[in-house]
């Protein structure tokens, strides 16, 4: 799975939407938006994106994702899909293993929705920064 139009942080060619403090969402946005929290809302799913994306190399094998998890194979499988169809994370098979990579523009995509302008805060805010 590439990052693309089907990923959840994406539409068309460009990320999804503006920095959530200068621009209200529209519909699809939010819905877009609202599966990728709910991908990072499970700390299963957290624990995974970190082990992946600080593995050695930038990418791990499911067989080494599964070490340090209380959980079995086929709920671990899940998690790692809900994370791949959020556009969080890709995939590849080699020969029998599945490697995962974070999608570092997804990352970067998803922090910009939190970046704020000097307008964007309030009185209060800019005279006690």
């Amino acid at each position: 799975m590439t990052y693309g139009p089907e990923s959840a942080l994406r539409r068309g060619a460009g990320s999804c939407c503006a920095p959530l403090a200068e621009a209200p969402l529209d519909d699809d946005d939010a819905a877009r938006l609202a599966r990728v929290f709910k991908a990072l809302a499970d700390p299963a799913r957290l624990k995974l994106l970190s082990m992946i994306g600080t593995h050695e190399g930038g990418e791990a094998c499911v067989c080494q994702l599964t070490e340090g998890f209380n959980l079995a194979a086929p709920t671990i499988s899940h998690h790692l899909k809900v994370l791949r169809e959020s556009g969080l994370i890709t995939s590849d098979r080699r020969g029998t293993w599945i490697y995962y990579r974070l999608v570092p523009q997804a990352l970067v995509d998803l922090a910009g929705l939190f970046h704020t302008r000097p307008h964007a805060l309030t009185s209060a805010e800019r005279s006690s920064s």
